[in-house]
């Protein structure tokens, strides 16, 4: 008989990350002011923090959430439905219904029971819903929750959702749901082609705004105002977690798909209402981000430095054109590692991994209210981790790159993904160097190692005095990059014990099967 607990014993990941020092999750943060934090007594510099605006340690949303706190307490003790709707709900729910533009507007608590409650109040069974790979876990539970069918396509694959839309019944009730600006990687939903697709196959279209609102658009309406297409997006949902520097969500659009969802989703009904404080807080923080666009405009400036930085330097920032900076790293261990670095550095950012990302990476996002000194440091210590893990070169590319932004106004593309990045090997004496001849993932691997067998024979052949100063530096090289042969090292040890214990525990668990 199976132990339900059995794999929570054999499962020892994190024993092990924290054991090499490499555990990058549920850190204690002893104090936080805005841009920078204190860790372990350590300060550093707030480089992941969803905060996009600097609104969460703003005096006046923190001085309206004392307010409300004294006036209302700290909690309604209630549901939506029962006791817990107070006039801070209300008036929250009609200006952000004002705001997008819909005509009415359902305050939860989290912004991850928004996205749950919603869609499984609204896709009941015989409808289907068609949901992006990439789509937040909010919105993956929303899905497990609803009685429909669920549908997943491609990410941005427009011709793959419109080949699933096509197959579908046309009596069948549909839904698209997307993220707005993806979180992780930060490239954004093919809005536009997606409204002619839900109206030609007689679809619903739902876009989630939780790193749009604030962010996108010239008034901050999100992903869905930047392409000009918010009239035609039925449902809108945002959390207050973001750029409004508190905690709840929304979901705006029509009357009576608001009322049904009010009056089915089991995330309302039998869920404890926003505290009174977050209320008060994301109705000040939503005052604010209408009456200061300049806020907005310093975010967009500090970004595209960002981005044009780190990928002059040589790392890889695509596939984002938003304030999300994703730099990618080849695999867990070496993600990890340089994790571990930047933090002993002074940078608090987040290394994502599968299936929260598509790709291995350290996830970035500076502040409207970080300082032009801030950001210098933090490029200083990015590029000087980077080459010591081997991310990127020790000696500066000096191709400059340029980066496409999707700014207000800017609304051509959806991302970065095939614009030029720097690269970090270069030519020898005009010829390809064996690093790029390697690094050419377009070629199988025995044709690599083919030719990089051809080129060294003809290096043999052809030594030049050039050859020989180079050898001579030899020791001087292995020197200087020792960090990084150490943190490869350190990375293949990594990989090497946790294949050895996800093989362990499958052979444990075909042996309690037999």
């Amino acid at each position: 008989m199976a132990d339900i607990f059995e794999k929570c014993a054999a499962w020892k990941e994190v024993q092990m990350a924290k054991l090499a020092g490499h555990y990058p999750y549920f850190r204690v943060i002893e104090e936080h002011n805005e841009t920078e934090v204190t860790i372990g007594g350590k300060r550093l510099i707030m480089a992941c923090s969803n905060n996009y605006l600097g609104l969460a340690q703003d005096p006046r949303v923190r001085e309206a959430a004392s307010e409300a706190a004294r006036k209302w307490g700290a909690s309604t003790c209630g549901s939506r439905l029962a006791n817990g709707t107070i006039a801070l709900h209300d008036e929250l729910e009609h200006r952000l219904a004002k705001f997008f533009r819909k005509e009415a507007a359902a305050c939860f608590t989290t912004g991850f029971t928004t996205n749950l409650g919603s869609i499984s109040a609204l896709v009941q069974r015989h409808d289907l819903i068609f949901v992006d790979r990439m789509v937040h876990g909010s919105i993956v539970e929303g899905v497990h929750a609803c009685y429909g069918d669920a549908k997943r396509f491609r990410h941005n694959n427009m011709e793959d959702l419109e080949r699933q839309l096509a197959a579908a019944p046309a009596e069948a009730g549909k839904l698209i749901v997307v993220d707005g600006v993806y979180s992780a990687e930060g490239d954004l939903a093919d809005l536009p082609r997606m409204v002619e697709l839900k109206k030609k196959y007689g679809a619903r279209l739902m876009s989630d705004e939780a790193h749009g609102l604030g962010v996108m658009g010239e008034g901050g309406r999100g992903a869905c105002e930047h392409f000009g297409v918010l009239d035609d997006v039925d449902l809108v949902m945002a959390t207050f977690s973001k750029s409004l520097g508190s905690i709840g969500g929304v979901i705006v659009g029509r009357a009576d798909v608001i009322n049904w969802i009010k009056h089915h989703a089991r995330a309302m009904i039998f869920q404890a209402s926003m505290t009174p404080p977050a209320a008060a807080a994301a109705l000040k923080a939503l005052e604010i981000i209408q009456q200061e666009p300049e806020r907005r405009a310093r975010l967009w400036d500090i970004s595209e430095r960002i981005h044009r930085e780190l990928r002059g330097m040589g790392f890889d920032t695509r596939p984002s054109v938003t304030p999300v900076v994703p730099i990618l790293v080849g695999d867990q261990a070496q993600n990890f590692i340089f994790w571990r670095k930047l933090t002993d550095a002074g940078l608090f950012v987040s290394p994502f991994t599968k299936p929260a990302a598509e790709h291995d990476l350290v996830r970035s996002v500076f502040m409207a209210t970080h300082t032009d000194e801030q950001v210098t440091r933090a490029l200083e210590i990015f590029q000087r981790c980077g080459r010591e893990v081997g991310l990127i070169p020790y000696e500066k590319p000096r191709a400059r790159v340029e980066v496409r932004m999707a700014r207000p106004g800017a609304t051509g593309f959806l991302s970065s993904a095939g614009e030029d990045q720097a690269v970090a090997t270069t030519a020898v004496g005009g010829k390809l160097g064996l690093a790029a001849i390697m690094g050419n993932r377009g070629e199988p691997v025995v044709r690599r190692f083919s030719e990089a067998a051809e080129f060294l024979t003809w290096r043999a052949l052809n030594v030049e005095g050039e050859d020989v100063r180079r050898l001579a530096q030899l020791p001087e090289r292995l020197w200087t990059q020792r960090h990084r042969i150490r943190s490869k090292l350190m990375a293949m040890g990594m990989n090497w014990v946790s294949h050895r214990q996800k093989q362990r525990y499958a052979d444990d668990s075909s042996d309690s099967r037999n």
